[in-house]
């Protein structure tokens, strides 16, 4: 199956659409001040000099091309539907789960050369909770940002408890589960909730491969990440309900209505 045209955002930032490119772009480096200082329509420029191209090309290309060797606009091409009135994902729709390995590995560092652990800081998870500590890096200050969500998290009925503690886990130097793609968790930047009471695509696939999307994580929860600039897995196709990671350029889009008919 193609993408390419699901969506205004999708064939027109693929295909360089001059507004989506530039208003993808400023929230990017927006997102990352410490890491991004400008782009052109070709390139973002890092704060070390660096400069990085942005498209691969507009050629059509198949969801799993997406997946596998994406530029940094692709990572753009499916929006994040933020908030709390969840629908069932059209085939294939995975906001956020396109990503430039090469744009994350420059920013967070390679957990095989150690690059990552250097970074990671403790996170009271849930203390009051029984939740005990996690790992995550303190570079774009993710690792504040879980200490805040922990925060909220805790204010929560005690009925949803259940869903946060024990954690899953945050920093695991992996790649994701079938593929060669590295995992947000390598870079120190994802948790998982507890798996005892998430659902996985993976886990759900039959023998032809077909699954259905499902979720029992309360949203209450998902509101929370989502305000400190955490998408979740469960509002993917090929959902991982446990599953949440910074990105908070894809909130920002979201927050400002983007992209427009």
């Amino acid at each position: 199956m193609t993408v390419l045209g699901a969506s205004w955002l999708l064939s027109s930032v693929v295909t360089g659409h001059a507004a989506a490119v530039d208003s993808a772009l400023d929230v990017l480096v927006a997102a990352y001040p410490d890491h991004l200082v400008s782009h052109d329509r070709d390139s973002v420029t890092w704060a070390d000099g660096t400069v990085m191209p942005v498209a691969g090309g507009g050629q059509q290309r198949s969801f799993e091309e997406l997946l596998n060797a994406p530029s940094i606009l692709d990572q753009f091409a499916i929006p994040y539907p933020l908030g709390t009135k969840l629908k069932t994902p059209g085939v294939n729709e995975d906001p956020g789960r396109i990503r430039n390995q090469a744009f994350f590995t420059k920013m967070y560092g390679d957990c095989h050369q150690g690059e990552v652990e250097k970074h990671l800081r403790a996170v009271a998870w849930l203390p009051d909770r029984g939740g005990g500590m996690l790992k995550a890096t303190s570079i774009n200050g993710v690792a504040d940002k879980l200490s805040e969500v922990s925060r909220e998290l805790e204010r929560l009925p005690a009925r949803m408890m259940k869903y946060l503690v024990p954690s899953a886990g945050t920093y695991n130097c992996r790649s994701i589960a079938a593929t060669e793609r590295a995992s947000v968790h390598a870079y120190g930047a994802a948790i998982d909730i507890n798996d005892r009471f998430s659902d996985y695509w993976l886990w759900t696939k039959n023998k032809t491969g077909h699954f259905a999307w499902t979720n029992r994580i309360p949203l209450e929860i998902v509101e929370v990440f989502e305000r400190h600039g955490f998408i979740w897995g469960g509002k993917w196709h090929h959902f991982d309900t446990m599953h949440f990671e910074y990105r908070p350029e894809l909130i920002e889009l979201a927050k400002r209505g983007w992209p427009r008919d």
